[in-house]
């Protein structure tokens, strides 16, 4: 190759017209007066250097240089460039191709590739990075099957590989054909056998660690920004290989409200406008979509152009009556050994106090209809970490378990079935509140029927546990 250009499509007299001067006609060896021929191969045109040929290459002195000019204005020779605003130049010694660019093609493929499964009612193809305990890939593919959309996880990236078997077992949006990565992103992305095992998808869901970007983070680290963090922080670029790769028609990532700031976010939006997506941002709030945690998590959905999806149009049903005691666990009783004084607590509230920093305990009661929220590290017992209240003795307190935990989410408890205490709060305290992004699966869902010129669909679902073994015959990187 001589050269790579970005080349504007021009319009004259209503047809599309390409103008081609200097290095890129001479790196081809096309000088003025010589002859060429033009052919329209499937996605591109050929320019042919050709003593014989059809078309002369024009020219234009300047200073005592006879610059090559080619100049083609055809509706039927550049009818595949129509609409299009650039496209490619490929040069090469003799000839000259004009392709669309590599995002237009993309578009088109993952366009048409939609709309053929759409169609033929074929499931959907789901990738999912920073998998996690796949809740949130649970809450997308319940969502999209409430909009009477099937669809199957084809890959999940998660960098413990524990997690990933876990969630092989215990997560029915998995199959025995869904494809484990167990890897950290950016290694995956940076090689070139990994990068290549990544299958093209219909949706993509991404929940990018939010270590650099919570103020918690951000304050224990001392961090300036969040891309400063040493282990997250620049975990955006293999997001972004990764999302070029599988080709998503429709993506969405989610994070802490203060992600959506970060430059980390101004990337993502600019990136993925210029890839063919349209972007849509929203907070989602677990009271506002009934569950007793209180948590803002941000969300995006980027679609590919052509697709329409409005947020304004997702109303959450808003807060119900359910009370703390309502997910408890009857089977501890009021002399249940993990009811504690968290004297060195009391003790830490006092001392920080004094110091006029404001970081206190959070002690709730049965009775009350909001929990604040359970980080990932709920297990170790951080000062503001939620407590109960004993219903008797006012110096007791307990932690609450995985499984009221995951009731507090709306998280099906099926999902950390047979983990342990420590890990089951780590994958429920990082993931979401599942019913708003249940919701945001069902209407990315209708969306996709709109989309495809079908009815919108609302059915309920009902999810049972299943199990699967993994996939032994899987191919290996």
């Amino acid at each position: 190759m001589q050269g790579y250009y970005i080349k504007k499509v021009g319009q004259n007299k209503g047809a599309p017209r390409i103008w081609l001067e200097g290095s890129q006609t001479v790196r081809a060896g096309f000088s003025a007066g010589q002859r060429y021929d033009i052919e329209v191969q499937g996605e591109m045109v050929v320019l042919q250097a050709n003593k014989n040929g059809s078309r002369v290459v024009s020219g234009k002195m300047i200073g005592e240089r006879n610059n090559p000019i080619i100049d083609i204005n055809s509706k039927a020779l550049l009818a595949i460039f129509d609409g299009m605003a650039a496209i490619r130049i490929v040069v090469k010694k003799d000839q000259i191709f004009l392709l669309p660019l590599a995002s237009e093609i993309k578009k088109r493929e993952r366009f048409q590739r939609l709309r053929g499964k759409l169609e033929r009612g074929d499931p959907l193809s789901i990738g999912s990075v920073s998998h996690g305990g796949g809740i949130l890939s649970h809450a997308m593919h319940a969502g999209l099957k409430q909009a009477g959309i099937e669809s199957h996880l084809a890959f999940a990236n998660e960098i413990r590989g524990e997690l990933l078997e876990h969630a092989a077992i215990h997560n029915d949006a998995w199959s025995e054909t869904t494809q484990i990565l167990s890897t950290p992103m950016q290694e995956l992305a940076f090689d070139n056998r990994g990068v290549a095992s990544i299958p093209k998808v219909e949706l993509l869901e991404l929940g990018l660690p939010c270590s650099g970007a919570s103020r918690a983070g951000k304050s224990k680290r001392g961090l300036v920004h969040p891309e400063a963090h040493p282990e997250v922080g620049h975990l955006v670029v293999a997001a972004l290989i990764i999302v070029s790769k599988s080709n998503a028609a429709v993506i969405t990532l989610e994070n802490v409200p203060e992600y959506a700031s970060s430059a980390s976010a101004d990337i993502l939006r600019n990136q993925l406008r210029d890839m063919g997506y349209v972007t849509h941002e929203r907070i989602l709030n677990g009271k506002e979509w009934g569950a007793l945690e209180n948590r803002n998590r941000w969300c995006m959905v980027a679609v590919s152009e052509g697709i329409e999806f409005n947020f304004d149009q997702l109303q959450p049903p808003g807060a119900d009556q359910k009370l703390i005691a309502d997910v408890l666990d009857n089977s501890i009783g009021p002399n249940d050994e993990r009811w504690r004084t968290y004297s060195y607590l009391k003790t830490k509230e006092l001392r920080d106090a004094e110091k006029g920093n404001g970081f206190g305990m959070q002690i709730v009661s049965p009775g009350e209809n909001s929990v604040p929220t359970l980080r990932k590290g709920y297990a170790k017992g951080g000062s503001t970490d939620p407590l109960i209240q004993h219903p008797t003795n006012p110096e007791l307190l307990r932690q609450f378990t995985a499984e009221e935990h995951a009731r507090i989410k709306g998280v099906p408890e099926s999902l950390v079935d047979g983990l342990s205490n420590s890990v089951a709060h780590q994958i429920l305290g990082q993931g979401i509140v599942y019913r708003p992004f249940k919701d945001v699966g069902a209407h990315i869902g209708n969306a996709l029927n709109r989309f495809a010129g079908k009815d919108v669909i609302d059915k309920p679902v009902e999810f049972e546990a299943i199990s699967f073994k993994l996939n032994a015959d899987a191919p290996g990187m």
